[in-house]
């Protein structure tokens, strides 16, 4: 019998699915199900029918897995920030590892690549650097209240994260264990304050109110602090008093920063910046490099398995005395800095004019002579003309956005035949949608798991490749 869309099924999950879903079989028909783990006995209702898929909606767990756990956060099962909090941390790392190898065999048709296990993150909670809080006008009710008979009011001054799929309305976090225990700390302060002082937060329909973000950033290697308070006018009057207040409160905190964003826009970059106490930026490091983090600027959000994804990478390219190396996609520069070290000279490549500043500042400011950047979109500037200028690459990084390299790219790269390559992926998917062309040209020895967002289902890949001999 064919499922219907508002059926209720009971199934057993037997595996751990793309995007952190568990996936069972009912009437062998695969039924994707958010929020359980392998070895759950579950009933859920289906909300999606596909031909050869459904999802469902987790109504009741029956039978629990064996290696279900109690999260540590209250908000777990609802915040969109945490989705793998009922499992051990070792089965996560587990189940990432088993969704790269299978996008490698079944995607990029590699049957014979070593896939490594997993390379896990030293800390499985309080690893992130930054964490972008949001306020509202309107707060994300429990399940018990949305399944209420009784009206339940949603209004509130509420702080903390969006909740799945909504702009509008924000769960108000009780507690927050990605960032330092400073971080929930200073964003409950500024609730509180804001309640006692009657500072409205920002609101998504009618575009009133003042608070509309909190931004936190801490260095890892450094005892540098930021708090960036995004608003929606510039009051000094209301913003002075709350930036002297969380001095008093938290002596940790070096610069605090005011964004303000009088726009329609939902970002946190506002279009005036103000800085109210402090330098404006934070110091962090990353291999032997030192870099000034600006409130808007990107820096990577694990610092320390940052640090090893980039000693993967660096292994994997095996530089030489003399070598050329290209970086595709270099962002603000952190990579071909690491590089850098055993390199002969580095280009980085970047589509951001922005991130291309950046890290020519940084080169700059690390006293780094032997990289240089160009601005442009990849499949526009990497060019033959590109390659006669600044020499043929003896190794090639590629490090692209979630959707992977555009074709032109992909193809350019078969063409100009580089002896090495490696290819750094945070959604290893297109990346072996990628590897499965290159593979027509190079060989991809290896694979290397690593994992930078514990309790999510996050996983960034590392890919070592090989010029094929002729």
């Amino acid at each position: 019998m064919a499922l219907k869309k508002g059926q209720e099924v009971t199934l057993t999950i037997t595996g751990a699915a793309f995007k952190g879903k568990g996936v069972g079989k009912v009437d062998g028909m695969a039924v994707f199900v958010h929020g359980t783990a392998p070895g759950d006995t579950v009933r859920g209702r289906i909300i999606k029918k596909k031909k050869s898929f459904c999802e469902a909606k987790l109504l009741e767990i029956i039978e629990p897995s064996t290696d279900r756990i109690e999260p540590l956060c209250q908000h777990a099962n609802v915040c969109g920030g945490c989705s793998w909090q009922h499992l051990p941390y070792a089965k996560q790392a587990e189940y990432k590892g088993q969704q790269v190898e299978d996008h490698v065999r079944r995607i990029a048709g590699l049957s014979e690549t070593k896939v490594h296990p997993t390379l896990a993150c030293d800390q499985e909670l309080y690893y992130r650097n930054k964490m972008e809080y949001s306020f509202s006008t309107r707060r994300w009710l429990t399940e018990a209240e949305i399944q209420s008979d009784e009206f339940v009011d949603d209004s509130a001054f509420a702080a903390g994260l969006h909740a799945p799929g909504r702009f509008d309305k924000i769960l108000n976090l009780n507690e927050c264990h990605l960032q330092r225990k400073e971080s929930f700390a200073i964003l409950d302060y500024v609730r509180s304050y804001c309640v006692e002082h009657d500072i409205p937060a920002y609101d998504a329909y009618t575009h009133e109110g003042f608070m509309r973000h909190l931004m936190i950033r801490n260095a890892h290697h450094t005892e540098d602090f930021m708090v960036n308070i995004v608003t929606n006018a510039d009051e000094p009057s209301i913003i002075q008093p709350l930036a002297d207040a969380l001095l008093k409160e938290f002596p940790i905190i070096s610069t605090i920063i005011n964004n303000i964003n009088d726009t329609k826009s939902p970002t946190s970059v506002g279009r005036i910046q103000k800085v109210l106490h402090g330098p404006g930026y934070i110091v962090d490091k990353i291999g032997g490099h030192s870099f000034k983090i600006h409130p808007n600027a990107f820096f990577q959000t694990n610092t320390l398995q940052a640090e090893h994804l980039y000693e993967v990478a660096r292994n994997y390219a095996d530089l030489q005395d003399g070598d050329v190396v290209y970086d595709l996609y270099c962002g603000v520069g952190t990579l071909s800095l690491f590089m850098s070290e055993k390199a002969h000279k580095v280009l980085g490549i970047e589509l951001v004019e922005v991130a291309v500043e950046n890290a020519k500042f940084n080169a700059e400011e690390n006293k780094v002579d032997n990289v240089s950047f160009v601005q442009g979109d990849m499949k526009d500037v990497f060019t033959e003309e590109m390659v006669e200028e600044f020499g043929a690459p003896d190794v090639l990084i590629t490090d692209p956005p979630r959707v992977g390299m555009h074709p032109d790219v992909v193809e350019r790269l078969k063409q100009l035949k580089v002896p090495r390559l490696v290819y750094v992926s945070c959604n290893s998917s297109t990346m072996a949608r990628d590897l499965q062309e290159l593979s027509e040209v190079y060989e991809v020895l290896e694979v290397q798991p690593v994992d930078m967002f514990p309790q999510t289902y996050h996983v960034e890949a590392v890919a070592k490749l090989r010029l094929k001999s002729s």
